[in-house]
């Protein structure tokens, strides 16, 4: 029988759930709030119906819950508004605020953990340069889909996109998010892959058991 949701991972979607709200009260640009936090509403309607028939590792949980902090604050004060940012470039010495690379590394370092898990766990790949490489290919195109996203985006609403792309007047804005979110795939890969390796192999039962 699958067991029951950790009392961690209850908390952690309690706050998640209150950190939406709050972002919600008063977002700088409500449209641009709404579309930023997207995301997180879909994994959380994802995750939690299949929390017991598909439960992930717990490394998986945590980068999915930082990486959702992440979306939240970059959608309450928008990306080239928030304070830390700021921080961060009189820190680096540069002239636009730097949180949406923050974001856009986040949107190559999860979805990598996702899609190694998936790829692991239903036993769809052999080999661990296949799998490397099937990752990398995953996470590539999930960056160049958000930006046809963004470019979508922009078509419909015209100048008013300006706070979603946060662009920020830099003309290569869009090939350096895609690099910034494949340097995150890269660096979850060599950094996180043992570990991940050891958390999958204990669960219980692995979907490679239990596909028919």
């Amino acid at each position: 029988m699958p067991s029951r949701p950790a009392p961690a991972l209850i908390v952690a979607g309690t706050a998640l759930v209150l950190l939406l709200v709050w972002s919600g009260l008063s977002p700088y640009d409500r449209p641009t709030w709404a579309l930023e936090v997207a995301p997180v509403v879909i994994a959380l309607a994802i995750m939690v119906p299949t929390r017991l028939r598909f439960p992930l590792t717990s490394l998986l949980y945590f980068w999915i819950f930082v990486h959702a902090v992440v979306l939240i604050v970059g959608g309450t004060y928008t990306y080239a508004r928030v304070p830390f940012g700021f921080q961060l470039a009189d820190l680096l010495g540069v002239t636009r605020n730097p949180y949406d690379k923050i974001g856009h590394f986040f949107q190559g370092f999860v979805p990598a953990l996702v899609a190694r898990e998936i790829l692991i766990r239903g036993a769809y790949v052999n080999g661990r340069k296949m799998l490397n490489f099937l990752v990398l290919c995953v996470v590539l195109a999930i960056s160049a889909f958000y930006e046809l996203i963004e470019w979508w985006v922009a078509e419909l609403i015209g100048q008013d996109a300006d706070e979603f792309l946060a662009t920020q007047g830099y003309v290569w804005d869009t090939q350096s998010d895609m690099l910034f979110a494949l340097i995150g795939a890269v660096v979850a890969l060599l950094l996180f892959s043992r570990w991940h390796d050891r958390q999958i192999a204990a669960l219980t039962p692995p979907l490679s058991t239990t596909r028919k």
